[in-house]
């Protein structure tokens, strides 16, 4: 017959014990977790104590058994950890079976060189979010059981390290609360992660998975999230093109933004991305991981309440097998494509529902300025960017939507400022991003006059690069004003072939406000009238037409002249001729001229109201004609 061990589940509440569960475990185990029926769970303050093993049996041989451990948290996991006996020192494997998600994951690490401290044994910890497995001296995993489902949330560490603060290295019993007890010594520790090491450790660290499972812990568990997400900018600068399998800017903005609202509700885990990867292939160096669904356990409980409401919840999500709710942007797109196709032929929708999304991003960037008292260095946020308002007005409308319907109980007001909290987040750690860079390479406000660009203008046109390629992909909204900085940066550092075709791939954005500095503030020399005309000719023709205005150029001329011609000559009909071309006193003869120039002045006196030139009153026939004699003696070089 095999050995069997003992553990004890205690489900108490205050000091009174209303039910003990007894574990009778060998190499394998089943759970049954039930609440007696005469024993209604309809307050908080329960609690499950986990006692490990029976203290009648041998501690000094803790390896020659298996271990078991049940841990919780608040937000209704339940997650039982369990190790067999081991038959090898070459490796280890242990089980956690996460009952809120509906699988377990068996991991086996292999330890290569073995000492005496092995023999210790292996060591559960509960630390919140997290549980650690510990061997001393070999190894310290990280297990993510909020979101256990991607190996790269998890961090596996080999050899001594300082995760943890003080933690020592005798035989550890993990307590409630994030509390250690040493079986050695009776003293109790506060088990809690050294942010510093952290930090340093992703600084150093080379691998993309341990990048990935790191920026989640530091975020998650964090004590200073301002301080932390400064040094994770300040880390992203310097490295961000040092990781190839994600995006780094796009990781950091979503796992922020999450855990910045996470604590107001933990439903919210279900309905909001905690990550931008959505699948992950490579192996872990070391680490071998099998994924198998298991049977959910059985509750028998009167009522829910607290811990065993979320527990409840999350067990029937499982078993439903609901499709993901995460939220994501693909309505957003589809509505803000709609509308600026609309604002493009001149079709509008109800001037109240384009109100209502315009009031939705005020609101919002209110909330954001409400936040940040301090001035900023980049100059964001001082002109309107009507697409990027259309953008973050939709995504108000569209997520506080999504939470309305996925959150129940909780009221309205308070989901609409979960909303506004997050959008407001996801664009401050944007203009933190942008302020930390500025204040690296010392850039001031005049970067905006056009002049020769330095080694850290390039710099920044780089990072802003990497950060539009962040929110493309994922069509989040950028702060209002990003794009005219990006595009005069780009005027500043990039040859005239590379910024158009910069322009052309979407890649620059024109704006209103970027092309008008551009015509105000560069010379008519040879090279800037060739950008600024590449610059007016990619322009929609509303916006081309008042920016024409502002050039004083011959090429400014024939650039109105063609646009009043063809406006024209739109619906126009060739009529027969009756008459000779009157020719005026001075007038050129240059026949093909002056047999164009009577047809476009006939069509201008015939249909005055319907062909006028809105905003040019002085362009007619005679415009045309002087242009066009002043194109021709250029061309000629007279």
């Amino acid at each position: 017959m095999s050995e069997q061990r003992l553990y004890y589940i205690v489900l108490k509440k205050s000091r009174s014990i209303l039910k003990c569960i007894q574990f009778s475990a060998n190499e394998k185990f089943n759970l049954m977790f039930e609440a007696p029926l005469d024993i209604t769970l309809s307050a908080s303050g329960f609690e499950l104590v986990n006692f490990g093993c029976d203290d009648l049996q041998d501690q000094g041989n803790l390896s020659k058994h298996l271990t078991l451990c049940v841990f919780t948290n608040h937000t209704g996991s339940l997650c039982v950890c369990y190790s067999p006996k081991f038959d090898s020192w070459e490796k280890i494997t242990y089980s956690v079976f996460y009952f809120h998600k509906g699988h377990s994951k068996t991991f086996t690490a292999a330890l290569g060189s073995v000492d005496s401290l092995v023999t210790k044994g292996l060591t559960f910890l509960n630390l919140d979010y997290y549980v650690a497995v510990y061997l001393p001296g070999h190894f310290f995993h990280l297990l993510n059981i909020q979101h256990p489902d991607l190996i790269c949330h998890s961090l596996f560490l080999t050899g001594n390290n300082e995760v943890v603060d003080m933690l020592p290295h005798s035989p550890l019993q993990s307590l409630s609360g994030s509390l250690v007890l040493d079986w050695c010594s009776g003293k109790l520790y506060r088990a809690l992660l050294n942010q510093s090491y952290l930090l340093q450790f992703l600084w150093n660290t080379q691998l993309d998975c341990e990048k990935m499972a790191v920026l989640h812990c530091v975020l998650s568990c964090g004590r200073d999230p301002r301080f932390l997400e400064a040094k994770i900018i300040q880390w992203i600068s310097e490295n961000i093109s040092t990781c190839h399998s994600f995006d780094l800017i796009q990781e950091f903005i979503i796992a922020s933004s999450y855990w910045s609202i996470y604590p107001e509700t933990s439903n919210i885990d279900k309905l909001l991305p905690y990550s931008s990867v959505l699948t992950w292939n490579t192996e872990i160096p070391g680490i071998t991981l099998v994924t198998e669904e298991i049977t959910l356990p059985f509750m028998k409980v009167h009522s829910f309440k607290g811990y065993w409401e979320k527990l409840n919840s999350n067990l029937e999500y499982v078993k439903c097998s609901k499709p993901c709710l995460l939220y994501n942007n693909s309505m957003v797109k589809r509505e803000w494509h709609s509308l600026i196709s609309e604002e493009k032929t001149g079709r509008r929708r109800s001037m109240v529902y384009v109100r209502n999304i315009f009031d939705n991003a005020m609101k919002v960037i209110s909330n954001l300025e409400a936040r940040n008292l301090e001035p900023r260095l980049t100059p964001l946020f001082q002109e309107e960017d009507y697409h990027q308002r259309l953008l973050i007005g939709l995504m108000v409308s569209e997520l506080r939507e999504h939470l309305l319907r996925h959150l129940q109980g909780i009221e309205k007001k308070k989901i609409e400022q979960m909303v506004l909290d997050y959008i407001s987040k996801l664009l401050d750690l944007i203009c933190q991003i942008l302020e930390t860079s500025w204040r690296t390479h010392h850039l001031h406000p005049w970067v905006l006059h056009f002049r020769r660009a330095s080694a850290a203008e390039f710099t920044v046109f780089h990072i802003m690069t990497r950060i539009l390629e962040a929110t493309m992909s994922l069509f989040l909204p950028l702060p209002p004003g990003f794009h005219t900085l990006h595009t005069i940066l780009g005027v500043h550092c990039l040859p005239l072939h590379n910024l158009l075709h910069y322009i052309d791939s979407g890649v620059l954005l024109l704006t209103e406000t970027a092309v008008i500095r551009l015509m105000k503030d560069l010379d008519n020399s040879e090279n800037n009238e060739k950008l600024k005309f590449s610059i007016i000719v990619r322009l929609p023709p509303h916006i081309g037409q008042k920016i024409c205005r502002l050039w004083d150029h011959p090429m400014s001329s024939n650039i109105i002249s063609r646009n009043h011609v063809k406006q024209l000559l739109l619906n126009y009909k060739k009529q027969p001729q009756s008459s000779m071309i009157d020719k005026s006193p001075g007038s050129v003869e240059f026949l093909p001229l002056n047999y164009f120039i009577e047809i476009l002045t006939d069509i201008e006196s015939s249909n005055q109201a319907l062909y006028a030139f809105e905003g040019h009153d002085n362009v007619d026939a005679k415009f045309v004609e002087e242009a066009a004699l002043k194109h021709t003696t250029m061309l000629l070089g007279l």
